[in-house]
């Protein structure tokens, strides 16, 4: 990285307000068991500012100073694990899932609509191909900075994407009003639970 082309930074005042909660969180003498937290924090505040999330240099070098770590130590962590950025992303960060269960389901659908949009708007989106999120019964997935969507194919992935760039961000979860991890269509057992059918076999 070259400090020519990035910018000066400082914890604005909404992160400085989180910063004494998070270290105390840690052993005296350990302070630099935050280093993650922090570097999530920097990420966080340049989304803020600039409407990329990222971590430049600039802002490792702030946080091994206040955690009293040599800088490599920061650079280290911050490159090695992919929830960190050391370049600017899009304003929306789309990770889809390609692991088996979302490629049986269709993924590559997802994929594509995700990449054409990324291609012709790189400021809006950036696109990164992941591994399991977590969420196979509902797939294909996609997460969408912090929010996942699930149940998704090719024409409702376009149909996020056209809402997400028209700042219309909806809420995250399943594209087709599933339940939690229900069947499609609603649950088809446990009526009981909360409900006004009785729990098959019960009394």
């Amino acid at each position: 990285m070259n400090d020519m082309t990035e910018p000066a930074f400082s914890f604005d005042e909404t992160s400085e307000a989180l910063i004494p909660s998070i270290i105390a969180k840690y052993p005296e003498g350990r302070q630099a068991s935050a280093v993650m937290p922090l570097l999530d924090l920097a990420q966080r505040q340049m989304a803020r500012q600039t409407g990329h999330a990222w971590v430049p240099r600039t802002a490792m070098d702030v946080i091994a100073a206040r955690l009293s770590m040599p800088p490599m130590r920061v650079y280290e962590v911050a490159t090695f694990y992919t929830m960190f950025h050391t370049k600017p992303v899009g304003k929306f960060h789309l990770q889809v899932c390609t692991t088996t269960p979302c490629w049986l389901r269709g993924s590559d659908e997802v994929m594509s609509a995700c990449r054409k949009a990324a291609e012709a708007d790189g400021e809006t989106f950036s696109i990164e191909e992941v591994e399991c999120l977590g969420c196979c019964v509902n797939a294909p997935v996609v997460q969408v900075n912090d929010d996942v969507y699930e149940d998704l194919d090719g024409p409702r992935t376009e149909a996020l994407l056209e809402r997400l760039r028209a700042g219309d961000v909806p809420p995250a979860g399943s594209t087709i009003g599933r339940q939690a991890s229900a069947p499609e269509g609603g649950p088809t057992t446990l009526f009981g639970v909360g409900g006004t059918k009785p729990v098959s076999g019960a009394e």
